[in-house]
């Protein structure tokens, strides 16, 4: 294999994870190196180098489940890429969390619930992720935001409002796009304008008066993109002079149907 790749020049030096020179008479697998099925630099499970350990097993998948223990995590973590998945379990508790992620990414579903309480909050997004969704809602009192956001991106819409009042922003923003009514409408009332936005985008047109006369610009804005004449009516009396325009523009145009109708944009 090595034979028809040859080694990238100027690369990271080939040092072990202790940084010691490698020394291929010392690898339980310098058969390979004479056989030429790796190479120092290129492929090496003794390297301290993550792409180069990489390369190693992905030549040798077969290899991978004696390296599950090895002292260097990456070791660990590559080997749980490539091996079988029944030795997974074994790796759910390990010290480091660059190896419960891989565990994390291969798991079968009755066992990544198990790790829904990880102490990282990078494994805990990789299990929000891969989650059957009728086991994500109790995922939505997560202590970190970004675990939270992807629960609100995956969980059913019927069960949204269990993130609706959610401390952080994103992760109401996320609700905002998939909730449906009438807790959509509820949610015109968010002290963030970003969601108020973003509901702006999806409120039918009968219940966008509601917005209106809103704070914030941008949620003004996308009213006028959408509103019915009504609205429109109101929003040509805009304090903002360039929404004042924009809500007269489609407002002409809503009173002349046979005109091409845009939506405001900027610029």
């Amino acid at each position: 294999m090595s034979a028809r790749i040859p080694a990238p020049q100027g690369d990271i030096p080939n040092l072990t994870w202790q940084g010691q020179p490698i020394d291929c008479a010392s690898c339980p697998h310098v058969h390979l190196r004479e056989a030429g099925e790796c190479e120092p630099g290129l492929a090496c499970m003794q390297d301290g180098y993550a792409r180069r350990i990489d390369r190693f097993f992905r030549w040798h998948k077969e290899l991978a489940a004696q390296h599950l223990h090895h002292p260097y995590f990456e070791v660990r973590a590559i080997s749980a890429r490539y091996t079988e998945v029944f030795h997974l379990p074994a790796l759910m508790a390990d010290e480091d969390e660059t190896v419960r992620l891989q565990v994390a990414l291969r798991l079968p579903q009755r066992l990544l619930q198990k790790m829904k309480h990880d102490e990282h909050r990078e494994v805990r997004i990789r299990v929000a992720q891969r989650l059957e969704a009728d086991q994500l809602p109790s995922m939505v009192q997560d202590p970190d935001y970004g675990v939270r956001q992807w629960v609100a991106r995956r969980l059913s819409p019927a069960l949204l409002s269990l993130l609706a009042s959610d401390p952080e922003a994103v992760v109401r923003q996320e609700v905002a796009l998939r909730i449906e009514m009438p807790a959509l409408l509820r949610m015109a009332e968010d002290p963030d304008p970003g969601v108020r936005r973003t509901v702006a985008e999806r409120l039918p047109v009968g219940l966008l008066g509601r917005l209106a006369d809103d704070e914030d610009l941008l949620v003004r804005w996308n009213v006028i993109g959408r509103a019915n004449a009504d609205v429109l009516s109101r929003l040509r009396q805009d304090p903002d002079p360039m929404l004042a325009q924009a809500a007269e523009g489609r407002w002409l145009q809503l009173q002349s149907p046979a005109l091409p109708q845009e939506e405001p944009h900027h610029g």
